[in-house]
């Protein structure tokens, strides 16, 4: 399959200078991942979810206070984005999108956007169909989280994993899922950025003694603040159509491995698409 026949059009857009809470709200309300960038007449950039996920994080105390109605969105986006032909092969695309680590591919022919191409476009497709593996066979290892892991600490691991995470309760059973859209859709960012929050534990003040509740510190927001759940599980050991299936009817971009309620890993979108592009 070539790229015009799985592409998503029309295209929808933004200009360098509209805000980052105006960008967010278009993606809420099409359902989408990553919008194009335009000034006047010209690509400029891609701004997606994960851009404003990552965007959130800054040292800077003051940056995270700020208003997302005062961000423009060219603080945020990706410039000169890779662009294709829509006549190239769709496991090109795939192939692209992973050594570049990006997720969307503006479609352009000649001085025209005609439309873009994604990771879920491709998942959409036959392309995926084809391969023949069990979800064992190419799952990854998952990286996990408490609940009570800082906002900020979550999204430093999952840019520097690239990855979704897992929250973990005390006891080691799955509590639910924190992915970039999570992050970059989190209702406090509306009004004043990066929340923060007292967290506290009961703590006995000697052996055998009562609980009494104590203040442990404050955090700018807390890993259960963000993730979702239920979450999505399948045996490792049945096939990937099983698993593209589930991701399908779940409108998911990842699927965890899961047998006896004893974790085992994580099947995601790329892995899949790896297995696209070769």
């Amino acid at each position: 399959m070539i790229v015009r026949e799985m592409m998503s059009a029309p295209v929808y857009i933004v200009n360098t200078q509209e805000n980052i809470a105006y960008a967010r709200n278009l993606m809420l309300k099409h359902k989408i991942s990553r919008l194009l960038v335009m000034d006047e007449e010209k690509l400029a950039g891609i701004i997606t979810k994960k851009d404003i996920a990552y965007g959130f994080r800054q040292h800077d105390p003051i940056w995270r206070r700020r208003p997302i109605d005062r961000i423009p969105v060219e603080v945020m986006m990706r410039k000169d984005p890779i662009t294709v032909s829509p006549d190239l092969q769709a496991s090109r695309a795939a192939g692209l999108m992973l050594t570049h680590d990006i997720s969307g591919l503006p479609v352009i022919d000649g001085d025209t956007i005609e439309g873009i191409i994604t990771k879920s476009d491709i998942m959409a497709s036959g392309e995926v169909d084809r391969i023949d593996a069990t979800v064992g066979d190419i799952m990854e290892d998952v990286l996990t989280v408490s609940r009570y892991h800082s906002l900020n600490h979550v999204i430093d691991l999952i840019r520097e994993r690239n990855d979704k995470i897992l929250v973990i309760n005390n006891d080691g059973t799955l509590a639910g899922v924190i992915t970039e859209s999570n992050i970059a859709f989190y209702e406090y960012f509306d009004q004043k950025g990066v929340p923060e929050k007292d967290i506290m534990h009961l703590r006995r003040e000697e052996t055998g003694g009562p609980k009494n509740l104590r203040h442990v510190r404050q955090l700018s927001g807390v890993a259960e603040d963000v993730m979702s759940r239920p979450v999505i599980t399948i045996n490792p050991g049945e096939p990937i159509s099983s698993a593209i299936a589930l991701m399908r009817r779940h409108q998911i971009n990842s699927i965890i491995a899961e047998t006896a309620g004893e974790i085992k890993g994580i099947l995601k979108r790329d892995d899949i698409l790896k297995e696209v592009a070769q």
